[in-house]
């Protein structure tokens, strides 16, 4: 069984039921239903066309999910005629149906949620992590989000604002181990930025670039975690960082600074770097400067942080970390970064020790455990 077939099929299969006037909700479900059903027997009985049945399979699970539901059965008698099996159209949906879940009727976060969930392929965990809120709290957004678009008609595009967003996300959680889905991000920003003349979109697809310039180097040969200063550039990817630089530069001299070109900005100064103790610290912190106007992020001021000890020292770090809310993800562990640059062993260990405990992923909870391992292991001798 190919899961990986049936992902990439997946938001074809949705837009060919909305255009046919399945409302978004009822789609999606049928759709789901349909994936079920080809786990069950594509492994005995593959289809000559995976994605045809899969057209075929879900519609006709729509239309008995229509014909249950007695609120619907002014809805049911408008349904178009069930599409033949056979061969689908190779037409690529997935762009615009980012746009069409970004709908009017929705804030900007409840729609970029629900594309999270329905398009992107992330799971409600996942989403909930990347928007620091509860799993139930997101559960709620997006259950709210399907309710409030169920059984309009999508066909209003949303904002692009809002679709920036949806993919910056759904690549950093590609970036973060799911290769295929960071690919998948890069491409669909491609598209967007040969369709649309925008800033913005040219300083995402910049800032994409130039972090999946350095994937190879990302992690060892046993799978651990390889932190930026210690990777070896030898093995980034710098026809991929100069694309993305020049990109960046045509962007940013249209001067309409956002929040994504000036993301790309740091990545690219960090690309610039011969060597780690190369970087341009004062640079990055006037970078992240701009980002906190524009975005006033607990993130940015998180990195900020990091950025700020690197360029004036690991005190001064502490003192910028000080004013943030140490419940942040990842506060623990910048802490014991900056108290190990300070020469604190016993309180750096005990903090890597703690961050650990609370990594989002198992790649980063080893690495934080290494590094707890490595300074209580210099403390003995």
């Amino acid at each position: 069984m190919n899961e990986a077939l049936l992902r990439s099929l997946t938001p074809s299969v949705l837009a060919i039921l909305v255009r046919r006037g399945a409302d978004f909700a009822a789609a999606e479900d049928a759709v789901q239903d349909a994936l079920v059903e080809a786990l069950r027997v594509w492994t005995a009985d593959p289809p000559r066309d995976a994605k045809g049945w899969l057209v075929t399979v879900a519609w006709r699970k729509f239309l008995d999910a229509t014909r249950a539901d007695t609120a619907r059965r002014r809805r049911e008698d408008r349904v178009e005629e069930e599409p033949a099996p056979g061969p689908a159209p190779a037409v690529d949906d997935t762009l615009q149906l980012y746009f069409l879940c970004a709908h009017p009727s929705l804030t900007p976060s409840s729609a970029v949620a629900l594309t999270l969930r329905a398009v992107g392929g992330l799971t409600t965990r996942q989403i909930a992590e990347a928007y620091l809120v509860p799993e139930a709290t997101m559960a709620q957004r997006i259950s709210r989000a399907k309710r409030t678009v169920s059984g309009v008609r999508f066909d209003q595009p949303g904002d692009v604002a809002t679709v920036l967003r949806v993919l910056y996300l759904v690549f950093n959680e590609g970036y973060s181990g799911d290769v295929d889905l960071a690919a998948e991000a890069i491409r669909l920003t491609r598209q967007l930025a040969a369709a649309i003349d925008h800033p913005e979109v040219a300083g995402l697809l910049a800032l994409m670039l130039l972090h999946h310039a350095r994937r190879a180097a990302r992690t060892a040969p046993d799978g651990s975690l390889v932190p930026l200063a210690e990777q070896d550039r030898g093995r980034w990817d710098t026809t991929v960082i100069a694309e993305g630089v020049e990109i960046l530069q045509a962007a940013l001299a249209r001067d309409r600074l956002g929040e994504f070109q000036a993301q790309a900005a740091v990545a690219a100064l960090h690309a610039d770097a011969p060597t780690a103790e190369e970087t341009d610290w004062v640079q990055i912190v006037e970078w992240y400067d701009e980002l906190a106007r524009l975005t006033d992020s607990p993130v940015v001021r998180l990195n900020r942080a990091v950025a700020v000890g690197e360029a004036d020292g690991p005190r001064a770090g502490l003192a910028a970390l000080a004013a943030l809310d140490d419940s942040l993800p990842r506060h623990t562990a910048v802490a014991a970064y900056l108290h190990e640059r300070d020469g604190d062993l016993a309180t750096a260990a005990r903090l890597y020790a703690e961050a650990a405990h609370k990594a989002p992923n198992l790649a980063e909870r080893a690495h934080l455990t290494r590094q707890a391992a490595r300074l209580n292991a210099r403390r003995r001798d």
